[in-house]
């Protein structure tokens, strides 16, 4: 997920429902460890997931603003 990044990211695993799995924060030039039950993954800048309150066991709702 970070390689070639110089700065750490947070990432969620997430099921095919869009329900957070797993949160770890990532530091530069990692891979993700894999998740057999992850459909998708969503990334952010470190912290960005505690300033949204984003937990294991929610449900993330993607919205387009045009």
């Amino acid at each position: 997920h970070t390689i070639g990044m110089r700065f750490p990211i947070d990432v969620a695993y997430l099921d095919r429902h869009r329900q957070v799995l797993h949160i770890v924060t990532m530091p530069p030039n990692r891979i993700g460890k894999p998740r057999l039950s992850a459909r998708s993954v969503l990334e952010a800048r470190a912290d960005a997931f505690d300033h949204w309150c984003i937990t294991p066991g929610d449900i993330v709702d993607i919205r387009l603003d045009s």
